[in-house]
């Protein structure tokens, strides 16, 4: 909930926030076995089956997610769909194709911009959709991003038809090897991923003026994400490519360029 946003939304996306954060570090993060995992997300569900009953909470987290829902009407469906998206998390390591993975950024990121369009009142069709297409790029660009952090931990976003479509064995990642075959396969998904961005590109004019800003400046820092793994030919094994100080000025550049032109 960064300083651009007006101070009357900060309180709801700090809850929405943490209750994301801490609901995919429960799938994600630690030692603990599956069925811990999914029982702790299982009282996840029970609690925002408990808000939408409009009972207390007791824990703070869930309090203040439930005061955020009453205060601005957010719908409850986009929190049951992360929830989802993290279930899968803990078992779903592969994707075949890219509806799937497309299917799981529905679930995984979209919800995050929904609510945010709940929470400005900007929510018809065509809002909805670009939004969705700037958070799926979001996502995209992050798995892009972490390809071998991902790896290590036996987990691949590429669908494997990409992989055949290129003919790179997926077993590439684990050797951190790359060719020009990976090269390809990289700038593939970076174009199909600066097109879901440029799908969006028009949302922030129809959003409040400070939200809108952060939002070209979120989509400034994952374009830019996408130029950093073009530039190293797709390489993300060296170095997970990073936005740098250098970075801030030319995204600050690009995020109010657009606002000077509307």
């Amino acid at each position: 909930a960064s300083a651009l946003l007006p101070a009357r939304y900060r309180r709801a996306i700090v809850a929405i926030y943490r209750f994301a954060r801490t609901a995919d570090d429960i799938a994600d993060e630690g030692d603990a076995p599956p069925a811990e995992r999914r029982a702790a997300l299982a009282r996840y569900r029970c609690a925002l089956d408990a808000i939408e009953r409009n009972e207390p909470q007791g824990d703070p987290m869930f309090a203040d997610l439930h005061a955020a829902i009453r205060e601005h009407a957010l719908p409850l469906q986009p929190f049951r769909d992360l929830l989802s998206a993290f279930a899968q998390d803990i078992d779903v390591k592969r994707y075949e194709t890219f509806a799937a993975l497309a299917d799981y950024c529905r679930r995984s990121a979209n919800p995050v911009g929904r609510l945010l369009l709940a929470l400005y009142r900007v929510d018809d069709a065509e809002s909805v959709a670009e939004s969705d297409a700037i958070c799926t790029a979001l996502q995209l660009a992050n798995f892009w991003q972490d390809v071998a952090i991902d790896a290590r931990i036996g987990r691949v976003y590429i669908p494997l038809e990409d992989f055949a479509r290129f003919d790179v064995d997926p077993a590439a990642i684990a050797s951190g090897s790359h060719d020009r075959r990976w090269t390809q396969l990289m700038a593939f998904e970076t174009a199909r991923t600066r097109a879901l961005f440029d799908r969006g590109r028009a949302l922030p004019r129809r959003l409040p003026l400070r939200a809108g800003l952060e939002l070209r400046a979120v989509i400034a820092g994952g374009m830019r994400i996408l130029e950093r793994i073009e530039r190293v030919g797709g390489d993300v094994f060296s170095q997970r490519p990073l936005l740098t100080k250098g970075d801030w000025a030319l995204l600050a550049l690009r995020t109010l360029a657009p606002a000077r032109k509307a």
